[in-house]
């Protein structure tokens, strides 16, 4: 890479330049890497909605330009820069409604059930990652094969559409976050099929049994590009069977169309102090030590609040007893509300939207509180989405990316009051509930 100023290695000792990037300042810099990580997230999304049918040829301009503007001698304005991030955030919301509305369309209209947590006995497939299309698939080859299929990760979500789960050998739901795999599938006597990212290297006390798809891949395993499962069938039957093991039962399943049908309820009982305040607690987990903030924070939530929560960020926070809530006109519903996988952040932004539209006020105006979990490119691109709705008050952690320099962070902070944890949950929380995010 090479400074236009100087002609020389871009931060070199001999590049007047010395920020390291073609003649960009650091700003310019974190603007374009925080465009990249979000092009990337919306790429995923948008790989997974095409593979549905869903495309929009408006998107695939904006990927083009917007990769175009981070080429040499383009761009140095940090106002326009800005605003394709911002841009980014826009198309990202598209894209998240068109894999929205092909899962629907394709998989049935969502609702709310109880999913099995653990194994049954006998033969085993487990599948990880988030393309939903790759767990229909394996589930119509392996039907009447006498295999059970389990899920994992940020495919838990896939129990709530009708057309999965009439399988009735889509047995259950078996381990926690990405990030503890190791362990997991070292367990899981049977194979694993890796769907999408988030799949780490394998020990090699299972990578053999390890299976990936499309361009996911991992040394020592093999890589499935056709959507022809025969061979994770077949190591299925020669693996040793699973253990009857059941770990506990758990409700997910409420997509934006469950929650926004009860908007007119639950409008009913805030007015009535029922409910006193909205908190969306998800994103991307990880291993560190600081994301107990999360557990911690969603934990201590009041008992009269409803907690939304989306992406592996859940696992975080999934394993408390949050109890119920009583809504007039319909009854206890669980204060936990699982939306689903990281793109149904989709969901929770309708949610707030009907929410605002039937108190008659903007998002912002609403008690609620917005606390993200902050991983990889797919958490950028929500946050985008987010931001360029205008919505503000965003709490993001467990430290701040090391992409933003201090002035991007501050510009984001003062445009969009958007702020990093602290390391005691517990205030944030006390700060929140007294209607100050």
């Amino acid at each position: 890479m090479f400074c236009n100023q100087c002609e020389q290695t871009a931060g070199g000792t001999a590049c007047v330049n010395q920020v390291g990037v073609c003649g960009k300042n650091e700003d310019i810099q974190s603007l374009q890497e925080i465009l990249l990580y979000g092009l990337k997230g919306l790429c995923a999304y948008k790989h997974h909605a095409r593979r549905l049918g869903m495309v929009d040829p408006e998107v695939d301009a904006f990927v083009e330009e917007a990769l175009f503007s981070t080429m040499t001698n383009v761009n140095f304005d940090l106002g326009e820069t800005l605003e394709l991030v911002l841009e980014c955030g826009r198309k990202n919301l598209r894209v998240m409604q068109m894999l929205d509305e092909g899962h629907v369309k394709k998989f049935g209209q969502p609702s709310p059930t109880t999913v099995y947590e653990g194994t049954k006995a006998g033969p085993g497939i487990l599948i990880t990652g988030h393309d939903l299309l790759d767990l229909a698939d394996l589930l119509e080859q392996t039907a009447g094969k006498g295999i059970n299929v389990y899920t994992h990760g940020e495919m838990l979500p896939a129990h709530m559409y009708p057309e999965l789960r009439k399988h009735s050998h889509l047995a259950g739901h078996y381990g926690g976050a990405w990030q503890k795999q190791k362990v997991e599938f070292e367990k899981f006597s049977g194979p694993i099929l890796a769907t999408t990212n988030c799949v780490l290297i394998p020990k090699d006390s299972y990578k053999d049994r390890l299976f990936t798809t499309r361009v996911t891949a991992v040394p020592g395993s093999k890589c499935i590009k056709n959507n022809d499962f025969s061979e994770v069938i077949a190591k299925a039957l020669e693996c040793a069977p699973l253990p009857e093991h059941k770990v506990k039962e758990s409700t997910i399943g409420f997509h934006h169309s469950v929650i926004t049908s009860l908007a007119d309820k639950v409008v009913d009982a805030v007015k009535a102090g029922k409910i006193s305040r909205f908190f969306v607690v998800g994103g991307c987990d990880g291993a560190e030590p600081g994301r107990n903030y999360f557990s911690e924070y969603a934990a201590n939530t009041p008992k009269d609040s409803l907690v939304l929560t989306v992406g592996c960020g859940k696992f975080r926070i999934r394993d408390n007893d949050f109890g119920t809530i009583e809504l007039p006109g319909v009854g206890p519903v669980p204060r936990l509300l699982d939306m689903g996988q990281c793109n149904d952040s989709y969901g929770a932004i309708q949610v707030a939207a009907a929410l605002a539209g039937a108190f008659n006020c903007s998002v912002n105006d609403l008690p609620l509180t917005i606390v993200l979990s902050w991983f990889e490119q797919k958490a950028v691109a929500v946050l985008l989405s987010l931001l360029a709705l205008g919505v503000k008050g965003i709490r993001i952690g467990p430290a701040a990316p090391a992409f933003v320099s201090p002035n991007v962070m501050a510009v984001l902070r003062d445009k969009f009051d958007l702020q990093l944890v602290g390391d005691q949950p517990l205030v944030d929380l006390k700060v929140a509930i007294a209607g100050r995010n």
